[in-house]
């Protein structure tokens, strides 16, 4: 699982046609592709990011994000 570096759901979403600003969290290897589906989430009381607690899924294409469930 991708930790998003984003506040809130609401803005990863309106980032759509840009690239992904995450981080990392597995210690088998990287989990980011350029194309398919990712799921992440933001935790910022176990990864001092700012922001709410959500979880997601994103679409890539290309290294941009096209879709946020």
């Amino acid at each position: 699982m991708l930790i998003f570096n984003y506040k809130s759901k609401k803005e990863l979403k309106a980032n759509l046609g840009k690239r992904l600003n995450y981080q990392e969290t597995s210690v088998f290897g990287k989990e980011y592709r350029a194309n398919g589906v990712l799921v992440g989430s933001n935790r910022p009381h176990s990864t001092n990011n700012i922001g709410r607690e959500f979880f997601a899924e994103v679409t890539l294409k290309n290294d941009l994000i096209v879709k946020v469930n």
